[in-house]
């Protein structure tokens, strides 16, 4: 049984939001700017707020890039998706780099980071590869 691009993809991102949460659990994000492990009260810290939104907004973009996947194949949406996995090869690497600028570095984690990194870039393959399929599934028909 051939696995389709669509499921390779969703079995990537899968893995991908599995180690990005194994990543933020461990507490290290918001030790990145400053912040105690341990938030009582995100409404009284404003910054620590922000950082929360915008991981949980880089959380949930992959997941619904899968719900969408699931449902959609149109060339317009493979493109999209496409320009995704790439914005987040790219924040992938920054965030790589930028973790080995925190004291102490935890080794474990940019172990991570690269893991996940280097799953983006196959993301990326997988995805620019489905994008190919859709012109030589039009020569086709």
């Amino acid at each position: 049984m051939k696995i389709s691009y669509q499921e390779k993809i969703i079995a990537l991102w899968t893995v991908f939001l599995l180690g990005t949460l194994f990543h933020t659990q461990l507490g290290l994000m918001p030790l990145f700017h400053g912040q105690d492990i341990a938030i009582t009260d995100v409404h009284n810290t404003t910054n620590i707020a922000y950082i929360l939104w915008g991981m949980l907004g880089f959380f949930i973009l992959p997941m619904f890039a899968i719900i969408v996947l699931a449902f959609n194949d149109s060339k317009r949406y493979r493109v999209i998706h496409f320009g995704l996995t790439i914005f987040y090869t790219f924040l992938n690497f920054l965030h790589v780099v930028l973790d080995l600028t925190v004291t102490p570095i935890a080794w474990y984690q940019i172990a991570l980071m690269v893991v996940l990194l280097f799953i983006g870039l196959l993301l990326n393959v997988v995805s620019w590869q489905w994008l190919k399929a859709y012109n030589h599934y039009q020569k086709l028909a």
